[in-house]
């Protein structure tokens, strides 16, 4: 199997008939094989993840799908959009009639919002031998394909947002990523993409987000969840206590009597809301740690506190 054909299902090691499970379980493998964080420096591996994630993307989207099947690569020509499809088939069929060919006075049609819309515009030299050698016209501009790579970012910059610097085919982009993001996010640069022919716009370039693991803070959709180590005296008698946060600090109220595993929260602390959606919260779990040192005074401190033990400590410790 070679990622980089062009066909999206042999990019995959795939028949035509595969589930969707079949497709998905395909690109997780592939995936895993050739992520840039396995392969660092690769750049053959990372060509391979951009192309067996551009294929996931079309054949995991049932309408995408679809039109891919029916049109194969024309069907990017079209937007993947199912108006433009549906006045395609009737250029293929030759409208109402059938018999295929262009109509008296070419095709121009309204679609809902849109304006009138000439095809010759919107597929360039795909229809260049209809119209261009039978009707004597040139084919139209042509818009460029569109590019898509992939960025690995900190747990922070996912939630604080960030501008990072991507060097696409030579040429330095910024690329800003909003707060909230999690992997699979995918940024659109407008225009970045390749060039497009005869006048044509350019394609754009989709910059697919892979958030790193941090090594302390745990991710729990909008929650954040870190332990919060306490001594022993500040979980006996509570404590006010100061906690980092992405982006600043915060302070935690720890009751008297907390014990390891219990949780405190600070509210809204937590990872923004991509479309208006309230933040999350962050939550510090307490974890008790007992004194490190040595010596006959800290045994004879332990040897005290234990005779204060109310019920044995694993009195409902039963499976």
């Amino acid at each position: 199997m070679n990622p980089l054909v062009t066909d999206y299902y042999q990019r995959l090691g795939l028949s035509r008939q595969a589930s969707a499970e079949e497709i998905k379980k395909a690109y997780r493998k592939l995936a895993k094989q050739y992520h840039p964080d396995v392969n660092p420096g690769d750049k053959g591996a990372e060509e391979k993840f951009k192309h067996v994630t551009e294929a996931f993307e079309i054949l995991s989207d049932a309408n995408k799908r679809k039109l891919y099947d029916e049109f194969g690569d024309d069907a990017a020509k079209l937007g993947w959009d199912e108006k433009k499809a549906a006045q395609y088939r009737a250029y293929r069929s030759g409208g109402p009639g059938g018999g295929g060919g262009m109509p008296p006075g070419g095709f121009n049609f309204d679609f809902q919002g849109g304006g009138p819309v000439d095809f010759e515009s919107i597929f360039g030299e795909m229809f260049s031998q209809a119209t261009g050698r039978r009707g004597g016209r040139r084919a139209g501009p042509r818009a460029g394909g569109d590019l898509v790579t992939s960025l690995t970012i900190s747990l922070e910059d996912a939630v604080l947002g960030a501008t990072r610097t991507l060097n696409v085919n030579g040429n330095r982009l910024e690329v800003r990523i909003p707060a909230g993001v999690e992997s699979g996010s995918r940024v659109r640069l407008a225009g970045q993409g390749e060039p497009g022919d005869r006048g044509g716009p350019p394609g754009d370039l989709f910059v697919d987000l892979e958030v790193a693991t941090h090594p302390l803070v745990r991710r729990d959709g909008r929650d954040l969840y870190l332990d919060l180590p306490v001594t022993l005296k500040e979980a006996m008698y509570g404590a006010e206590l100061k906690v980092p946060v992405f982006g600043g600090a915060g302070t935690v109220t720890l009751k008297p009597g907390s014990q390891s595993g219990s949780k405190l929260r600070l509210r809204g602390k937590g990872v923004p809301g991509l479309r208006g959606d309230p933040p999350g919260d962050f939550y510090l779990v307490v974890q008790v740690k007992v004194p490190e040192a040595e010596g006959p005074a800290l045994k004879h401190a332990v040897d005290a506190i234990e005779h204060h033990y109310a019920t044995p400590v694993r009195a409902n410790l039963k499976l």
